[in-house]
């Protein structure tokens, strides 16, 4: 793995101690059409509370992916961003269709013009579920979606800190950078240095 790579992983560990952070069980799935080293913008969806529905309405939840995809170098932009972020909790049990997939990162290091195959795959979730997916703007679908369940029994949606190392957990699993992020420029002594030249200790 690159210098810069373990800079940044670094760094997401560090910080995400700052939130006691407790690795849940995710599981997630993805496009082939994804185009994940692409990206450098986002923005969440807006929605409404509708009927008094609020598992797509959290404030925690927001602020832990804002402050995620931050970490990443993603700008938050409402003009045209490439990614849109939603999420759900969901407070009952649930059965969900996923797939089974190759981890992400090895598939976008080798992946090629062959047609994939989404192999489905059901997933039965204890009480107390989080789900976040996002959302390619221009292709106008869902590129990566991760779920979130604790298996010593449901995430306490009422609890700030469960719900910030759910969020975590999931988001943990998406490790692409923003495009151009690891070029930009830092200051060290008032004299600009690229990221990619920072050492790691």
């Amino acid at each position: 793995m690159k210098i810069t790579h373990l800079l940044i992983f670094t760094l997401v560990v560090v910080l995400s101690s700052c939130f006691g952070y407790r690795e849940l069980p995710v599981e997630y799935d993805y496009s082939y059409k994804g185009n994940f080293t692409k990206y450098k913008t986002y923005n969440l969806f807006d929605l409404p509370v509708v009927d008094g529905d609020s598992s797509m309405n959290n404030a925690v939840i927001e602020r832990t992916i804002d402050w995620r995809m931050r970490v990443l170098g993603y700008k938050r932009t409402t003009k045209k961003p490439h990614l849109l972020i939603s999420y759900r909790m969901f407070f009952d049990s649930l059965r969900f269709k996923g797939y089974s997939q190759p981890d992400i990162e090895n598939w976008a290091l080798h992946q090629t013009r062959e047609k994939e195959i989404y192999q489905k795959e059901d997933f039965s979730f204890k009480d107390g579920t989080l789900v976040i997916q996002l959302y390619d703007r221009k292709q106008r679908k869902s590129i990566w979606q991760g779920y979130a369940t604790n298996q010593y029994g449901s995430i306490r949606f009422d609890n700030d800190r469960n719900i910030r190392n759910a969020v975590v957990s999931i988001l943990d699993k998406y490790r692409f950078v923003a495009e151009g992020f690891l070029e930009k420029k830092v200051l060290i002594d008032g004299q600009p240095v690229s990221n990619s030249a920072l050492p790691v200790n």
